[in-house]
Order: C-alpha cells, then structure tokens, then sequence
C-alpha cells in the first residue's frame, strides 16, 4: 500500500486570504529552485518529525537519539567504530542503525563485530520499537538488563559471541514475536528456563550452545510448532532427548550429559537436514527409522554408547553428505551399503573410526564417488585394501590405521590423485614402497609407521614435494638416505626410526626449514653427525610458541585430525591434522662416533635432544648453556669426557637429564642443583658428584664404565630417555573450501551449515 504523507499548516482563514499569492509564489520559488531546501513539519498517525522535502532524509527522534547516545557513553569503544554517533548527526545513517522511512523512530540496531566492550546499559531499551538487535561478536558483560523484555516488536535477537552472565532473564518471555534467539557464546548459566518453549508461537530458531546451562531439556520445546533451527550444544544438559512434535530441519544437542536411546524423529521426516548428538551417553542400537529421515545430509552420532551391529536396513537418502558414528562400540561387519545408490550419492565424508568393527572392507565403498574423506581407523579389520580404491578421484583422506590389515598398499590408490592424507600405520602391510606414488604430488601427510614394509626409500618419492609429515618408522626399511628427501622442502616431521637404514648422516641433513621433529633412532647410521647449518626456523627460534600436552613418545605421535563441510553453493570439505610433537632430534642408538658438533648445542629452539647409545666422544661444549628452551637432553651410553658444564643446571626448563655411562671426570657440586636428576651421572667413574646429605667432599659413582649401547642401565635415570614428556603442537590444514569449524577435545565434528 503507498505510504501518504499530509502538510500541516494550522493558519487562519483570514491569514489564507490576504497572504494566499504570498504563499504560492513562496512554493513555486521553491518548486522551481532545484537546490532549495525545505524543511517542514509532516504528521504520520499522529506523530510528528522533520523531513528534508528536497533530499528526502528522515531525522532520528530525538528520544532515540539521546538513548544511542547515553549507550555509546557507558562502553568503551577502542576501534571508534561508532565515530558517526554524534548529537548534531542525522542518526539513521548512523553506523549500525536502521530507521524506519515513516516514522524515523529506530527499528534495526546491528553492532555486530565492532570490538565494543562493557555493559549494556538500560538506555537501550528505550528503543521501544526495535524490530531486530545483533550485539553479537563483542565483549559485552554482565547480566542482561531486565528491560529488554519490553522490546514487544522484536523479531530477531543476537547476542552470541559475548561475555554474558548469569541467569536468562524471566522477562524475556514478553517477547511475543521473535522469531530468532541466539544467546549462544556466552556464560549464561542455570536451568533452561520452562517458557522457552511456548513464550513466542512464531519462534523459528533458537541458539543457547556453548554456555552452562544445566538440568533437562525443557518439554516445552518439544511443543514449539514453529521451532525450525534448535541448537542447545556444549552445554551440561542432562536427560534423554525425548520426541520432537514439530518439523525440524537442524538439530544440534553436541557436547552434553544425554543419555537413554535415540529417538527417530518421526515429525521431521521430510525436514530434518542436521542431526548432530556427538559427544553424549546415548546408548543401545542405532534404529533403522533414522535412515526414515529423507532430506538428512549430516548424521553425527560420534562419541557416544552405542553398540551392537548395524542393520543392513539402515539405507540412507542420496543426499547424506556426512555419517560419522567414530568413537562408539560397534561391531560386527562394516555396512556393505550405506546409501540406497552408490552411483547418485552425494556422501563425502564416512568416518566409522574407534568402533569394534571386523572382517574385511567392503568393496561397495569404492562405489561411492563423491567421497572425500575415509576414516575406519581402530577398529579391527582384516583383509587387504580395496584394490579398487583408486576409483574414488576425489578422496583427500584416507586413514586405515590402526586395524590388522595385510598384503600391500594396492598400486591403484594413485587414481586419489586428490589425495592429501594416506595414513596406513599400525597394520601389518608388506611389500616395497611403490615408485609410482609419486603421481601423489599433492600428498602432504604419508604414515606407513608400525607395518613390515620393506625395501629401500624410492628416488621417484622425489615427486611429492608437497610432504610434510613423513612417517615410516618400525618397518624393514633399509638402504642409506637418498637426495629424494630433499625435495621435501615443507617438511615439519620426519621419524625413520627403528629400522635398517645404514650409511652416513648426509651433509643435507639439517637442512629443512620448517622442521620441527627428526627422528633416525634404533637404525645403523654410522660416521660423523654433520656439522652443518641449521637453518630450521623451529629449530633455532627461541620465541616458539609451545604447548604442554602430556607425554607423548618420540615415534608415536598425537595425530588428530579435524573436518568440516559446509554447503556454500555445493558441499565442500575442510581438513585439519594436528601433530603434537617436541621440537627435537633423536639420533639415538645407531653407530655414530666423532665429536657433537657445537652448532647442535646452540640451538636455541629445541626441546628435545637424544644422542644417547653411540659411540660419541669429546666434550659437551659449553653453548649447551643457551638452549633455554631444552627439556629434555640424553647423550647416555657414549664415550663423551671431560667436565660437565656447569652452565647447563642454568637451563630453566631442563626436566629429563641423563649422562650416565660416559668417562666424564671432575667434580659436580652439590649447589649446581644437579640433585634434580637422579642417576644422571651413573657409570662414570672418574667424576664425583655430592650430595646434599654428605658434607665431606664428594661421593664417585662406583659403576663399570663401559661406554656403548651394549650396556641397558637398569638403575633409576640410568638407562636412554625414551619418552618425551612435553610436546608443542604442529598444524597441517588443507583447504577446498570456506568454512566454519567447530572442533572439540574428544570428538572429530562435521558441521553442516543452513540458514533459515
């Protein structure tokens, strides 16, 4: 309907008749001036503001204008990003308001990601006829001021990604038509409260996730006919899910306390999209009727209880994009079919990882040729690899770890020419490394750790330079290090340990510089270790960031790995790896003889050196004094000699020492605060060391010394230090596409995005 603006002129009649030429020869001035301005007083039901005739601009009300600003004077605003808020200003071209083109009162208040910090003060609510307000994205506190129960136009309310506080306000219920709430982000705390449910009819979405809320799920959302979008995840909700009467299309009940069995959500059949109940205590089967769900393009039921085996009833839509059932207690054979037609499905991602499943993988899974990413790992399958596996052309990630498979890597899987990730370790595969997997060339991450692969390292591997994180420890591998390696400039992990690699450290050795781990232990390395520049940035960077995470071995590091999938025009995905691991060498237990190079002990980045187990000798040099970050150091079982430095008790963060079974000599004064690492000085003869209890000079070591890797010490501290006790954290991320991630400690998590 067209919108009528009346003049107002309140004049005597008298006044028309002798002015009347006056005033029209006024207006057609005007008409006919096109730069003049005209400012006049217009009433719309009742109420009256200015409006420019000639630009047609509408000034703020002026009761708005003085609550913007009485808001704006109680935050801070570091970024002045509400510099145009000012008394003289128009104030609908403010930044962030909305006006509304008849009345000029403020409707729309969007502050969304403009850095503001404080509380929000109740002047704000004087913005009576607001329709939507997004203060989302800020560092808002505090509690909510009870006054925003009186916004009774407001359709669509924002505050995630804040600081709020406390309790959700009663008053809120007197929002009759919102139709969106996201509180999500925030500290609020308590019950969700019971009208939830049933204090707007027109209620849409509803976002409370990541807070601390606590108690049941109330019944009353059950009832909320026009919820579409529920989000209540990472909270400490408690219960059982129970039934929904309404059509939904996203659910996401993440990272709670849940627990009885699932439900089918038999009234969002033709509805539901996202059904996400990772990471609870749902337990049972998993019921045929979910695969009832038509329009369902993600299932996460990750991190649960599940048990039992799975139908082979349990037939997905074409349109499922996301099935991740990893970290439950399945069993029996993988499902042969997971979707009703291979040839049409729309499936990217299958993690059915940390189950119980056995017998072989099932052939149908090379028919479903849109996958990109899959993960069966720890579980406990038997068999050979799909030699078909090469079919599917768009797989980025493939992880088997972890089961009991045989035979060889299947010459085929060259056709993943997409392929980011193989990771193979922990089975019990044989064979050589094939030369073709150099067509790999996007290939970042190659662990074939803890099998029986044999035969030497092929030159062609040359081709991936795309590699960072290359794992071939405990196999049969043999022959001495060729320049292929080299081509790995991206290199950050390299473990070869615990194999038959012979021959010379190569001058080249040293040399990668985004290194962050390097472990050559248990081989039969022989010659000088080189002294030669080390240009890793990790390495030699005494400002690196690090983490501690625990213990952690040398060659079985933390890998985690994160996925997300979006639907931006057509669904995509997004991988993430994470590799926990010190900053390190480990040389240990090879034939190296000569002296340590002094430019290894002036690394100021590393964390973690072991150099025990060899046939090593000279002195420790002094630069070993400014490895402030070092935490671990074990050149145990060697024929190093000498003094020990006293600047090394200096290192700070020095946790794991051992220099046990050497010909150090002199003496080790009790001040130097060596008392620290008992055992440390074992098996040298010639060095006394005192003790804190004896107050006559000092006590030797009365242990056989016979240097060399023959000897295990059994005494406390005695023996190599084999375990890193403190890691940092590298992060290998693959990018096909824009995404939003949600990653949690315990769980991998796919999020699947719509928008109502």
């Amino acid at each position: 309907m067209e919108k009528k603006w009346v003049l107002s002129i309140k004049v005597r009649r008298s006044f028309i008749l002798l002015h009347c030429p006056v005033l029209f020869l006024f207006f057609g001035l005007v008409l006919l001036n096109p730069f003049a301005t005209l400012a006049v007083s217009l009433s719309h039901n009742g109420e009256n503001l200015n409006v420019n005739v000639s630009s047609g601009e509408v000034f703020l009300q002026p009761q708005d204008r003085a609550a913007l600003l009485l808001f704006k004077s109680q935050i801070q605003d570091p970024f002045q990003s509400l510099s145009s808020w000012f008394g003289s200003g128009i104030g609908c071209n403010w930044t962030g308001v909305s006006c509304s083109n008849q009345t000029g009162q403020v409707i729309g208040l969007n502050l969304t990601e403009l850095n503001l910090v404080g509380k929000v003060h109740s002047s704000l609510c004087n913005l009576t006829f607001l329709e939507s307000l997004s203060l989302s994205h800020n560092n808002f506190n505090d509690s909510l001021p009870l006054c925003f129960g009186l916004f009774w136009n407001l359709k669509i309310l924002d505050l995630s990604y804040n600081l709020f506080s406390g309790l959700v306000p009663n008053s809120l219920m007197g929002l009759h038509s919102l139709v969106q709430l996201d509180l999500s982000h925030n500290m609020f705390m308590g019950s969700i409260p019971i009208w939830i449910g049933n204090f707007s009819g027109k209620l849409e979405k509803l976002d409370l996730s990541f807070n601390s809320f606590h108690g049941e799920i109330p019944k009353s959302l059950s009832y909320a006919m026009a919820l579409r979008y529920l989000d209540l995840s990472h909270n400490s909700l408690m219960g059982n899910i129970g039934n929904f009467h309404q059509a939904l299309v996203y659910i996401s009940l993440e990272s709670n306390l849940l627990s009885g069995t699932l439900p089918c959500f038999s009234a969002s059949v033709e509805s539901l999209s996202v059904l996400n109940l990772a990471n609870n205590s749902i337990m049972g089967g998993i019921p045929t009727c979910i695969s009832a769900l038509r329009g369902l393009t993600e299932l996460n039921l990750s991190s649960n209880e599940f048990r039992y085996g799975i139908s082979p009833r349990l037939l997905f839509s074409e349109k499922l994009i996301v099935l991740n059932l990893s970290f439950n207690e399945l069993s029996g054979k993988l499902p042969s079919k997971i979707v009703e037609t291979e040839e049409r499905s729309s499936l990217l991602l299958l993690d059915l990882s940390h189950n119980r499943f056995s017998g072989d993988i099932p052939v149908t899974v090379t028919e479903l040729k849109s996958l990109q990413a899959l993960i069966l790992s720890n579980n406990l399958l038997t068999g050979e690899i799909p030699s078909r596996i090469g079919n599917l052309t768009y797989l980025q990630v493939i992880d088997l770890s972890h089961n009991s498979l045989s035979g060889s890597v299947p010459l085929n899987i060259v056709g993943c020419f997409q392929l980011l990730a193989l990771i193979l370790n922990n089975n019990n595969l044989s064979g050589e490394i094939q030369p073709e997997l150099d067509a790999l060339d996007s290939l970042k991450i190659l662990d074939i750790s803890n099998n029986q692969i044999s035969g030497e390292i092929p030159l062609t591997l040359a081709g991936c330079k795309s590699l960072e994180v290359v794992d071939f420890s405990s196999n049969n591998l043999s022959g001495s290090l060729n320049d292929a390696i080299t081509k790995w400039s991206n290199l950050r992990f390299l473990s070869l340990a615990r194999n038959r690699f012979s021959g010379a450290l190569p001058s080249w050795f040293f040399t990668f510089a985004a290194i962050r781990t390097m472990d050559l232990s248990s081989n039969k390395f022989s010659s000088y270790i080189p002294d030669g520049n080390f240009i890793s940035l990790n390495f030699n960077n005494y400002h690196t960031s690090r983490t501690f995470l625990g213990e952690s071995s040398v060659t079985s590091p933390n890998l985690e790995m994160k996925f997300s999938v979006t639907l931006a025009g057509k669904a995509e995905l997004n991988f993430n790896y994470d590799l926990s691991s010190t900053i390190g060498v480990d040389l240990s237990n090879n034939q190296l003889h000569g002296a340590i190079p002094t430019s290894l002990f002036g690394l100021q980045g590393l964390e973690y050196l072991n150099l025990s187990l060899n046939f090593l000798d000279g002195q420790i040099p002094e630069t070993v004094g400014k490895m402030w970050t070092l935490r671990s150091l074990d050149l145990s079982h060697n024929s190093l000699s000498g003094q020990i430095p006293k600047n090394i008790s200096s290192l700070k963060n020095l946790t794991l020492l051992n220099l046990s079974y050497n010909s150090f000599s002199g003496i080790v004064p009790k001040e130097e605060g060596y008392w620290r690492f008992p055992g440390a000085f074992a098996g040298n003869p010639y060095l006394c060391v005192e003790l804190s209890d004896v107050d006559d000079g000092c006590r030797r070591e009365m242990f056989p010394a016979v240097p060399g890797k023959e000897i295990k010490g059994e005494s406390e501290g005695g023996g190599p230090i084999s375990v890193w006790a403190f890691c940092g954290s590298a992060i290998v991320s693959f990018y096909s596409g824009l995404v939003v991630m949600f990653c949690s400690s315990r769980t991998r998590n796919y999020i699947l995005q719509t928008k109502l």
